[in-house]
């Protein structure tokens, strides 16, 4: 029986890694700054993309036409105070637990 392959997961943050940071004006995304050629970059990796991102769907709505892509699936995440205060203490991000949980025995990045 042949084994099936699963992709790995790219989990997709927009702040930072595909939006950079500092145009200087509050308030404003800065969508301009998008670079079109990451798309397909993205794409043609060998992986499922999923956005984990603040922007949530919006990042559908606002990113992912800019860049070429398609709809992509969205992290969600529990809004859990009392856990992201622990495991803030503890050094970890507050979205690693969703993401982990997410990606259950996939690997991801």
């Amino acid at each position: 029986m042949p084994v099936v392959a699963t992709l790995p997961i790219l989990f997709l943050d927009v702040d930072g890694p595909l939006l950079p940071f500092g145009d200087g004006v509050p308030g404003t995304p800065g969508l301009a700054r998008l670079d079109p050629t990451h798309g397909p970059w993205l794409t043609a990796l060998p992986c499922e993309l999923i956005w984990a991102t603040t922007w949530m769907d919006e990042a559908n709505t606002h990113i992912a036409p800019l860049l070429g892509l398609p709809a992509l699936p969205v992290a969600t995440w529990p809004d859990d105070p009392g856990t992201e205060d622990a495991d803030a203490r503890q050094g970890l991000h507050w979205k690693t637990r969703g993401l982990v949980a997410l990606a259950g025995t996939r690997p991801f990045a």
